[in-house]
């Protein structure tokens, strides 16, 4: 019989941080030490933080990383944790071909003690390891403390074959993979299962330690499981949050024994929150501490400023209203409200008289002088942001952005776009949850992920509506011409949120989207705009990835394109 704990420390890393990211090791070896862990395990790409892209490619960054991971080896020696073992992800370089590789170490005794390198290299949605990395070609068995245990990364328990099916050959007592496994909505569900066929595969319990944090456009949500042989949940970790989960392993037991499982959120709790953290670390990593925005009065600004204030403080976000001679008083006064309701600042800027003042000169009329409206906002937005040292935020969602319907320089400035891959009808279910959540007691600032203890309900929201109703109900419209609303140019939104998810998520094209039930009109009608505004999404800030297929990295086609179905 032989016993040995794991903890699966699940840590929020920033890319190019070595030294950070490295202190951060090393807290939590000494948490895990401290647990009387014989193994602590990092996600994927640790040391670095991930994804680096191109950084992979400059020897510089290689050879300090390296000269990280050793440093890293002695200071654990020298702090008295030289018998655990640490399994950290980096990168290395493959010497015969001098190109990159996706390395796990293990330091041990004050060295690097063992390594493996990545085998299958993800080269599709937001992956493009193929062109950076060299591949690895062979798979590793540890012998740690008597206990035989197999070690993959990520990609490598996806693919059917290659090093899964070795380590199955070579018999082990666990098999633990380092994973950098981005979130997106309904994954959590997908990876149980898979992990679930490979601990059969090898027959042994198998460990999946992921990492957790926003990189740009990429949110990772953490939530580290470990199955049994038979695929039973026996212990998993908090979603969006560092931690440290402990799992004791029993090689004569026919199953283990269960240990803690965290509650999954509720769906809506999840995307919401996954925005969030996007948010609140993409600011944290660029040293931005407060944020502005536009609010209109409209359910788009007054979603993304809810999340803005969860993610920094109410104090911390800075509202402006921006009223034209078209703005209803209905709206200026859901502006005033949401944010009275979240504690931010809170300006008012007519922009009627620099309005004016452009048509003195252009006389403009139709499109033209409506865009000329969201662009003069924009520059009060910039104007803000650059004066303040905040960061602007784009309060545009995925149907609009689809669909080319926001302005240029105009409402789609700024340096972060948190509901960008949030179709407009999920925009509206998700203000939903945030006010259910209010009403609960979930206050500004309450969701786990901004540093509360379990259980803090963030500062209060006045009567437990964050977002005004009115917000949530009214008729969406950009109120640049009297009587305006989205419906005027766009097919209502429950029906275009349908056909734009078979389009652009599925990659549905005319003819299959008439065989889906969808009128003609209807189809050309999306078709023709989505495709239209291609150039505007390119132009587009990057915002957090919470679908299957977000624009951007998960979607790339041509500018030019002159292909209609």
């Amino acid at each position: 019989m032989t016993q040995l704990r794991f903890a699966l420390a699940q840590i929020d890393t920033c890319v190019g941080d070595l030294d950070g990211n490295a202190e951060r090791i090393m807290r939590y070896a000494r948490l895990a030490a401290h647990q009387g862990a014989g193994v602590v395990a990092f996600p994927e790409m640790t040391l670095t933080g991930y994804p680096i892209e191109d950084l992979a490619l400059r020897a510089t960054f290689r050879r300090a990383a390296w000269d990280k991971a050793n440093w890293l080896a002695t200071e654990l020696e020298a702090d008295g944790l030289g018998d655990l073992y640490v399994v950290v992800g980096t990168v290395g370089t493959d010497h015969a071909s001098d190109r990159p590789r996706n390395r796990l170490v293990v330091l041990h005794d004050g060295t690097v003690w063992a390594g493996y390198d990545k085998h299958f290299l993800p080269n599709y949605g937001v992956f493009d390891e193929f062109r950076i990395f060299a591949a690895g070609d062979k798979a590793t068995v540890l012998d740690i403390d008597g206990v035989r245990v197999g070690v993959a990364i990520c990609e490598d328990i996806w693919q059917d074959g290659g090093p899964v099916a070795r380590i199955a050959r070579e018999g082990v007592d666990v098999l633990l993979t380092i994973n950098g496994s981005p979130y997106e909505e309904g994954k959590t569900h997908t990876r149980l299962d898979l992990a679930s066929r490979r601990a059969a595969e090898v027959n042994a319990p198998l460990i999946y330690v992921n990492q957790v944090g926003g990189q740009d456009d990429l949110v990772f949500d953490g939530g580290s499981f470990v199955v049994d042989t038979d695929g039973t949940l026996l212990e998993r970790s908090p979603m969006f949050v560092e931690h440290l989960g402990i799992f004791d392993l029993d090689t004569s037991a026919a199953h283990q024994t269960p240990g803690v499982i965290a509650a999954q959120p509720d769906p809506d709790e999840e995307v919401y929150t996954a925005c969030v953290l996007g948010l609140k670390d993409y600011m944290a990593k660029n040293r931005f501490s407060g944020v502005c925005l536009g609010l209109s009065g409209g359910i788009d600004s007054a979603l993304v400023a809810a999340m803005a204030a969860d993610a920094v403080g109410g104090s911390n976000v800075h509202g402006i209203s921006m009223p034209s001679m078209y703005s209803s008083d209905g709206s200026k006064d859901d502006a005033a409200d949401l944010a009275a309701n979240i504690g931010a600042h809170y300006d008012v800027q007519p922009i009627e008289p620099l309005f004016n003042a452009f048509q003195s000169q252009l006389s403009l009329e139709g499109v033209a002088a409506e865009n000329l409206q969201a662009r003069i906002r924009g520059v009060i937005v910039m104007a803000y942001s650059n004066s303040k040292g905040l960061l602007a935020v784009a309060t545009g969602n995925k149907s609009e952005l689809a669909c080319g319907y926001s302005t240029i320089y105009g409402d789609a400035v700024g340096g972060y776009a948190p509901i960008k891959d949030l179709l407009k009808t999920r925009v509206w279910e998700l203000a939903r949850w945030r006010n259910r959540a209010a009403a609960a007691g979930m206050g500004v600032g309450g969701l786990s992920i901004v540093g509360n203890e379990e259980g803090n309900a963030g500062v209060p929201v006045p009567d437990g509506v964050m977002i005004p109703i009115n917000s949530i109900l009214k008729p969406p419209s950009a109120e640049l011409r009297p009587g305006q609303k989205d419906s005027d140019s766009l097919p209502e939104y429950e029906l275009l949120d349908r056909v734009l998810a078979a389009y652009i998520e599925h990659a549905h094209g005319r003819a299959d989207l008439l065989a889906d039930g969808f009128d003609v009109h209807t189809v050309d009608t999306v078709m023709r705009l989505v495709d239209r505004a291609e150039w505007k999404r390119r132009q587009y800030p990057l915002g957090p990835k919470v679908t299957a297929l977000a624009f951007g990295r998960d979607r790339r086609l041509p500018v030019t394109n002159a292909f209609r179905e």
